[in-house]
Parts: C-alpha cells; sequence; structure tokens
C-alpha cells in the first residue's frame, strides 16, 4: 500500500480542512492554474489557426514552390519554359511531391461599358485544384469552358460586375498588328480577403492564353509544384534545385551541333552509359568541347552526351514569394512563446505558494510523522502528491473552459476580425489535439519538477518544535 498516497488523500478529503485558512490559497491556486493552461491553450490554437489559413490563402494563389524560365526577351514578353520530358521525370520522381500544376500569366486590360481596369489572369488546366476556393466563392462556380472567367469581388465590384456579364480583355503583351481583344463570360466571384493577392487576379482557361501567346501546348509561363508535407518545403526545392540544373540529354549523332556552340555556353560533357549501375562508369571530361569517340570502344547506340549549361530556370518556393508574411508568421511563434512562458512562471509561482502554505498549516502534522519515525523523503511525497492534486485539478478545469471558449469561437465566430489588416473575417481556430497534449504533459512537468523546491523545507523542521507549534 502506498501510505503516503493514502495520507495525501486523507488530507484532500478531510473535512476539517474545509474550514482552514488555506482553503481559499487553494482555491486561488487552482484557478490560477486553470486560467494560465486556459490562456496558453487558446493562444496555441488561434496562433495554429492563423498560420494555417494565412498559409493556405498564400498557398492557394501560388502553390509550395514554383519553377519558370528566368530569361525575358522584354519587360512585356517571356521566354516560355519548355515542358521537355527530362523536366517532368525529373519532378515527377520526387516522392514528396503530390501534385502539379501548369500555369500562364498574363496581363490584361478589361473594358466594360462603363468602365475599365489593369487585371492579372491566370491560365489554369481544366483540373487544377480549387479546393482552396471551395468556401471563398461568393457566387457562381470555377471556369469551365475557354470563354469563362473566375474573377476576385473587387474586380467584380469595381467594374459592377456579376456572373454570366460579358466582358470584353485586351491582351497589350501580345505582338499584333490589331488590338487583341477576347470576349469573356463571368462564371464565378471569389474573394480570399487577401487584397494584397487577390485585388486584381482572375482566372481563365490556360489552353486560351496559350493560343492568344501563340505557345505550344508544352509551353508555359511555369509549373506549380505541391509537396505532401508543408515543412518539407525548403528541402524539395533543394532536390528539385539540384536535379533541374539545366541537364540535357542528347545522341551523338548531335555532336557536331554541340561543338559549334559557345564556349561560355558549357560548363562540361560528360559521357554515360544508358545502363550503367555504378556512378565509377561515368566518365567526366571537364572544360572541354571536342571529344576523341575513337578512344571509347562504346557502341554509338548504347551511348548518351550529357550536357550541362548555365542554369536558366529558377526555383522559387512560396516563401521566397511572399517573404514578409511569412516573416510575420514566425513572428508571432514569438509572441505565442512569450505567453506561455509567462503562465508557466504564474502556474509555478501559484504552486510553490500554495505548497509553503499547506506545509506551514501542516507543521504539527509533520512533527507528529517524523516523531513516528517517518523519513523526510516520505513526508516530502504526502505533499508532492497533495500538489499534483491541485495541478490535475487545474489542468482539468483549464481544458474545459478553453475548448469551451475554442468551440464557441469556432461555431458562431463572436470576435471578428478586420479583413483588411488580419486577412480574415474572424479569429480562427485550429483544434491540434497533439499540441493540446504536449501542452499538458509540459505544464505538468514543469509544475511537478518546481514543487520539488519547497518540499526542502520539510527537511529542515524539527520534530519536537513542530509539535509545540501552533
Amino acid at each position: 500500500m502506498n501510505v503516503e498516497y493514502f495520507i495525501s488523500k486523507r488530507i484532500v478529503s478531510a473535512k476539517e480542512n474545509k474550514n482552514v485558512f488555506s482553503r481559499p490559497i487553494i482555491r486561488l491556486t487552482i484557478f490560477a492554474i486553470a486560467l494560465s493552461v486556459a490562456i496558453m491553450l487558446i493562444s496555441l490554437s488561434i496562433l495554429d489557426g492563423f498560420q494555417s489559413e494565412i498559409t493556405n490563402k498564400v498557398i492557394s494563389f501560388g502553390s509550395h514552390i514554383q519553377i519558370f524560365n528566368k530569361e525575358k526577351i522584354s519587360d512585356t514578353e517571356e521566354i516560355p519554359l519548355e515542358l521537355t520530358d527530362s523536366l517532368l521525370i525529373s519532378v515527377q520522381q520526387n516522392s514528396e511531391i503530390k501534385d502539379i500544376s501548369n500555369i500562364i500569366y498574363d496581363f490584361g486590360l478589361v473594358k466594360t461599358d462603363d468602365d475599365f481596369m489593369g487585371i492579372n489572369l491566370k491560365g489554369v488546366e481544366e483540373d487544377y485544384d480549387f479546393s482552396a476556393f471551395s468556401d471563398k466563392i461568393i457566387d457562381g462556380d470555377r471556369i469551365k469552358s475557354d470563354s469563362s472567367i473566375f474573377i476576385s469581388e473587387n474586380i467584380a465590384n469595381k467594374l459592377k460586375l456579376k456572373v454570366t456579364d460579358k466582358i470584353r480583355v485586351y491582351f497589350p503583351s501580345v505582338n499584333s498588328e490589331r488590338a487583341n481583344v477576347r470576349p469573356f463570360y463571368v462564371c464565378g466571384i471569389f474573394n480570399i480577403n487577401m487584397n494584397e493577392l487577390d485585388e486584381s487576379l482572375a482566372f481563365v482557361s490556360l489552353s486560351k492564353l496559350q493560343k492568344l501567346k501563340k505557345w505550344e501546348e508544352n509551353e508555359v509561363s511555369l509549373i506549380e509544384i505541391k509537396v505532401s508535407d508543408f515543412t518539407k518545403v525548403d528541402e524539395v526545392k533543394e532536390s528539385l534545385r539540384s536535379s533541374l540544373d539545366s541537364i540535357t540529354f542528347v545522341s551523338l549523332s548531335e555532336l557536331h551541333r554541340l561543338k559549334k556552340m559557345q564556349e561560355d555556353t558549357i560548363s562540361f560533357i560528360e559521357i554515360k552509359l544508358l545502363d550503367f549501375s555504378n556512378v565509377d562508369d561515368l566518365v567526366v571530361v571537364p572544360n572541354s568541347l571536342e571529344l576523341s569517340l575513337d578512344s571509347f570502344k562504346l557502341s554509338l547506340d548504347s551511348i548518351n552526351i550529357l550536357i550541362k549549361k548555365n542554369p536558366s530556370k529558377t526555383i522559387v518556393s512560396i516563401k521566397d514569394l511572399y517573404p514578409q508574411i511569412f516573416d510575420w508568421l514566425d513572428l508571432m511563434n514569438v509572441n505565442v512563446v512569450v505567453i506561455i512562458v509567462l503562465m508557466l512562471i504564474v502556474a509555478v509561482v501559484n504552486i510553490i505558494t500554495s505548497l509553503l502554505i499547506l506545509i506551514l498549516e501542516k507543521t504539527k502534522f509533520i512533527g507528529i510523522l517524523k516523531s513516528l519515525g517517518t523519513s523526510n523523503l516520505s513526508i516530502r511525497k504526502v505533499f508532492m502528491y497533495n500538489s499534483i492534486y491541485l495541478v490535475f485539478k487545474g489542468l482539468l478545469w483549464g481544458n474545459i473552459i478553453a475548448l469551451l471558449i475554442l468551440f464557441i469561437q469556432h461555431y458562431f465566430q463572436i470576435i471578428s476580425l478586420d479583413p483588411e489588416l488580419y486577412y480574415m473575417n474572424s479569429v480562427p481556430i485550429s483544434f491540434d489535439l497533439l499540441s493540446f497534449l504536449m501542452l499538458n504533459i509540459g505544464t505538468l512537468i514543469v509544475c511537478f519538477v518546481m514543487m520539488i523546491l519547497p518540499t526542502i523545507v520539510i527537511t529542515k523542521i524539527s520534530a519536537v518544535k513542530a509539535i509545540r507549534f501552533e
């Protein structure tokens, strides 16, 4: 039988304990622990919800990673990214990538009977993932045909447009002797509450922009990549950068043409067996534009030339595109850490104070236990059990209060926000059970460790003086 636990339980449940002066202190301790835990859980939940909401909104416009051609003909005319087999294979072979989308961007001037406005057009394929817009569509639906255009609420309000309205879009970026005008019908209106991103954004068909720009089917502005785990975005980006460092495979029949290339466009030439299994089989001829094939006793059909040119593709993550937003979210992490630390200090101070008051109140009881031969360690355990009971009670009430407030906010959205400043209409809530569990366990461990300090006072109490203590 655990004697220390039995004595502690009797102290907690004793009827006479209800009228002593320690009763309000104990209640205050439980209240302080409950309040601290509730504030920590609410802060963590709001932070997770805020970060998830903002991140999802930003990703809905630019995905996790983008690959595009960094070279441009002019400020208004870009060089398309060619979707070669080697490029697609290099991207698709990464196991962390879950979705790839082909995108074309262009600028257009919308003309209505009463007004006009410049907009940014994003050409997407029919199977483009619009799941992030499922609860952001104000009216209508996403694009379903080449003549459809999916516009933001800001565009609709400024031009006084509604679903099924016809608009004319002028394309100044396309070089032509006559004006390039295309009619579109508004199929839907969305609102993400992020003016920096959706103020002038509209979605149209990818094939429509390809025809307009006179691009081939395998030519796009960029490809958007979504990864399975957002925390691995930087890792996947670096992996793609190393595998897409402008590597091109060509057959030996093209060697004569390659020799005519300018020297500064080639880093090195490598001879590689198609079916090699060991990297040692790869023969490297650095800084060379001429190869003597007579020295290689290989069949011409069994080897390829690997040309590594100067990089022409740019790979960026969503964090690189919108650093100010993610820096802001990182700064919020610091604020929540400060709140958690302060609340832990409040909880620890209260539990230490309560434990010292309990020891002071039970000084005579401690003297009796010592006179009966009870060790200091056993007596300390009695009060440790007592304090753990208070901490558990505080944690229980703290979790009940926090979850009640969070559920009310989640379903009724009582606390509203200015979307111009916070990019959302109400305080977002996230229910991450693992974070809640870890926070409770961390609070319990911190309080338990700090409870050891005040129990040292018990070892300094004399049995004789304690029995006489009133």
